[in-house]
This record gives C-alpha cells, structure tokens and sequence, in this order.
C-alpha cells in the first residue's frame, strides 16, 4: 500500500480540517499519482473535498466511525475494513487525514510527499521520515517553485522494501 501526503517544513499537513497552503503543481501530482486506483480517506479529508463527492476516477474508501451517509463512498469502520478492501486492489493509496495516517502508515511501503518550503500554523502533523529509521529518501521526483514558495515532490520507500 502507498500513501501520499503534503508537508510543511515542520511536517505539519493542515489545521482546522484543510491545507494552509495548497500548491496547484501539488495538486496535479496528486491527481496524477492517486488516478484510476482505490483511495482511503478519513471523514475531516472527505469534508474537505468539492462538494464532499468522491473523487472522480478512483474507487474512494471512506475510513470513519460516523453513521452519516457519504453517498458514492465505500464506508469502512475500521483499519481492518479498509486493509481488506485494499488488499484486493491494484493499487491503494491513503490519502489522509492524520489520524488514518497513524493508523494505516504501518501497512504502506511508499510515501509520496510533496515538501512545501513554508511552515503555516497547523494542528496536524504527519510522522517526519526523515528522522524514521524504517524509511529511505529514494528520489526526488519533481522541484519549482509557485508564488515565491518552493517545494519537492519525493518518494520514501520502507527500508526492508529496497534492500
């Protein structure tokens, strides 16, 4: 399973339920990356979205405790659910929030992170790989810069998964 996720340079990923600082390259990347797979995304995420509609082009999995309907999503209610369905996938991305971070990052051996250059206030961090002893920068897959902000596009694999 994979994961993918925008960073600040504090490897904080948002406050208040959405990005402080949204990069449309950052954007792109992510339709790129997460197009025609299965996508796990916790409630706040899902609230965040357009509409709070799936995502078009991808088979949207919602990882939540809430009883409120989320038409066009596949409600799971626990990890476990959502490994499961995962599991039958081609390919699985978590998407986010923090908390299905923390809860599905154990099972991910890619982690797609855009490091923005910037450090906005925010309320939820993701885990620094940097500092993981089980994670591995392995390549820089895009840099620039957009209204006077700089940022990279990376991918970390779990180490046991490239030696």
């Amino acid at each position: 399973m994979e994961l993918i996720v925008a960073v600040y340079d504090d490897w904080g990923i948002g406050k208040d339920g959405t990005q402080p600082i949204a990069l449309s390259a950052d954007r792109k990347f992510f339709r790129e990356t997460t197009r025609g797979v299965l996508v796990i995304a916790g409630r706040r995420t899902v609230e965040d979205f357009p509409g709070q509609k799936p995502l078009p082009g991808r088979e949207n999995v919602l990882l939540t405790r809430s009883s409120r309907d989320f038409p066009g999503f596949t409600i799971c209610r626990t990890p476990e659910q959502a490994l499961a369905l995962a599991e039958t996938a081609a390919r699985a991305v978590v998407i986010g929030g923090g908390s299905v971070y923390r809860q599905l990052l154990p099972w991910c051996d890619t982690a797609y992170v855009t490091r923005v250059h910037a450090k906005p206030e925010s309320d939820t961090f993701f885990p620094d790989l940097d500092r993981d002893p089980a994670w591995r920068l392995e390549t820089v897959l895009q840099s620039g810069e957009e209204d006077g902000i700089a940022y990279e596009m990376l991918r970390y694999r779990r180490k046991g998964d490239m030696e």
